[in-house]
């Protein structure tokens, strides 16, 4: 794929992407506020909403392709605002977000109307691709392939291919380099990358990052001329294509 082609396609998606619209409801500030701002990067347009009663007012006033909702919320419980959005036949598609993670919880979640189910704690790479996954369900017109260089990576078949030869993965390490292509030609953070791959709420203090790091240059850039995976001293990652 040519340069000129690549950012046009680049540029069809955020098109798409911007006319997507998304709603967090979510009591904890920080967590609701970086989810938003992850899904801001990709493009998406995001709404927030902190207590049950907002978010099922947001809910009904506005159409939203998607909410993300957690369950455990103050003034209206989850449970509940998914029961009033089913009563007022609001269309949007539901995430529910949630600590509540018994196989019950996740029954009465979904019976109650939500489309997907994901417990906390979480990596962003994660909810990202339920997102997309459920945009594409609703219709919204998404590319499923991320291109870099001679790297080709399918997030809905979990394919990945390097000039034409296929590379295994685990899962970890597709997330990785998911993320790592997302974020092409941009500096991720150790932090940054821990959080969005192991959980908003990973312990520092570990070289898990590292470790998987270098499992994942072993298999996309051993053998091959030039290497794609860079450490930034002192600061991170980051994958670049030229």
């Amino acid at each position: 794929m040519s340069k000129k082609a690549s950012r046009q396609e680049e540029q069809n998606i955020s098109t798409i992407n911007k006319s997507v619209q998304i709603l967090v409801v979510e009591d904890e500030r920080h967590l609701a506020d970086s989810v938003a701002r992850r899904l801001q990067e990709e493009g998406y347009a995001v709404d927030v909403a902190h207590d049950g009663e907002e978010g099922f007012q947001l809910a009904s006033s506005k159409k939203y392709n998607l909410i993300i909702l957690d369950l455990l919320l103050p003034k209206k419980d989850g449970l509940q605002v998914l029961r009033e959005l089913q009563r007022n036949k609001v269309q949007s598609l539901i995430l529910v977000l949630t600590a509540k993670s018994t196989v019950e919880d996740r029954v009465d979640g979904l019976r109650t109307g939500a489309d997907d189910y994901l417990t906390k704690p979480f990596a962003f790479a994660e909810l990202l691709a339920r997102v997309e996954s459920l945009l594409r369900r609703q219709g919204v017109e998404q590319s499923s392939v991320l291109r870099v260089a001679d790297i080709e990576l399918d997030v809905e078949t979990r394919a990945v291919r390097r000039a034409n030869k296929n590379i295994h993965l685990t899962g970890k390490e597709f997330l990785l380099l998911e993320l790592l292509m997302r974020n092409k030609n941009r500096i991720l953070t150790r932090r940054s990358i821990a959080e969005q791959v192991w959980g908003y709420n990973f312990e520092t203090g570990t070289n898990v990052v590292d470790v998987y790091v270098n499992y994942l240059r072993k298999a996309i850039d051993e053998g091959f001329p030039n290497r794609l995976i860079h450490t930034v001293r002192g600061v991170g990652f980051i994958l670049r294509e030229d």
